[in-house]
C-alpha cells in the first residue's frame, strides 16, 4: 500500500537559494556601504567595520562579483518556483480583504503560523522583496554603466536619481531583513524549518 510522505515546510530549492542569498545580500550590503563612503548621498558615513573591501576598487570588485551570484541564485529561484508552482500555490492569490484581516490579527497578536503556509504579510513582503531586488538590480546597472545604458540612467531620471533609488531599494531590503530576523526570533522554529525543511501544517 503506497503510502504519500508529507511534504516539507520548505523545498530544498528554496532552502539552498535562501541561504545563498544570505551569504550574498551580506556581502553586497557591506562592499555596497563601502562604495556609498567614497561617495555618500547624505551627511553620514558607515563605519569601516561593517564594511566590504577595504578601499573603492576593493569594494567594486567584491560587490560585482557577488552580483552575479545573487543574480543567478535569483534566477535559479525564479525558473524553479514557475516551473514547480511554488509561486502559483504558495505566493498566490494576494487579496486585500484576506491582508487586512492578517494585519489586524498581527497587530492584536493573534495571527497563526504555520509551517508551509504563507499568510498575506509574508506574500506581500515576498513579492514586494522580488520587486524591490529588480529594481536594485536596473538601479545598479544604470549606476554601473551609465554611458552604455543612457536609457537606464534617462528611465531613472539620471544618473543622480538611479543612486538614490538604488540606496533606498537597499535601505527598503535592509528592513525586510530586519522584520525577518524578528519574526525568526519570535518563532523560533522557522529557523530549524529553514535548514532540515521541517514539516508542511495542513
Amino acid at each position: 500500500m503506497k503510502t504519500n510522505a508529507p511534504r516539507p515546510a520548505h523545498r530544498w530549492p528554496v532552502r539552498i537559494t535562501h541561504w545563498v542569498n544570505l551569504f550574498a545580500m551580506v556581502c553586497m550590503f557591506m562592499s555596497g556601504w563601502e562604495i556609498y563612503n567614497a561617495s555618500p548621498l547624505f551627511d553620514f558615513r558607515f563605519p569601516p567595520q561593517i564594511t566590504l573591501g577595504g578601499w573603492l576598487g576593493g569594494a567594486i570588485g567584491w560587490h560585482l562579483a557577488v552580483m552575479w551570484l545573487l543574480a543567478l541564485n535569483g534566477l535559479c529561484y525564479l525558473l524553479w518556483s514557475l516551473f514547480s508552482g511554488h509561486f502559483r500555490h504558495d505566493l498566490l492569490p494576494l487579496r486585500i480583504s484576506t491582508l487586512r484581516q492578517d494585519l489586524w490579527q498581527a497587530l492584536t497578536l493573534r495571527l497563526q503560523h504555520r509551517h508551509g503556509h504563507y499568510n498575506s504579510i509574508q506574500k506581500l513582503m515576498y513579492l514586494g522583496v522580488l520587486l524591490l531586488g529588480l529594481l536594485l538590480v536596473l538601479s545598479g546597472l544604470a549606476i554601473w554603466k551609465p554611458v552604455q545604458l543612457s536609457w537606464l540612467v534617462a528611465l531613472f531620471g539620471g544618473f543622480d536619481t538611479a543612486r538614490y533609488v538604488h540606496f533606498f531599494a537597499m535601505a527598503a531590503i535592509g528592513l525586510f531583513v530586519v522584520i525577518h530576523l524578528l519574526m525568526v526570533i519570535l518563532v523560533p522554529r522557522t529557523l530549524w524549518a529553514m535548514l532540515t525543511g521541517g514539516q508542511r501544517e495542513e
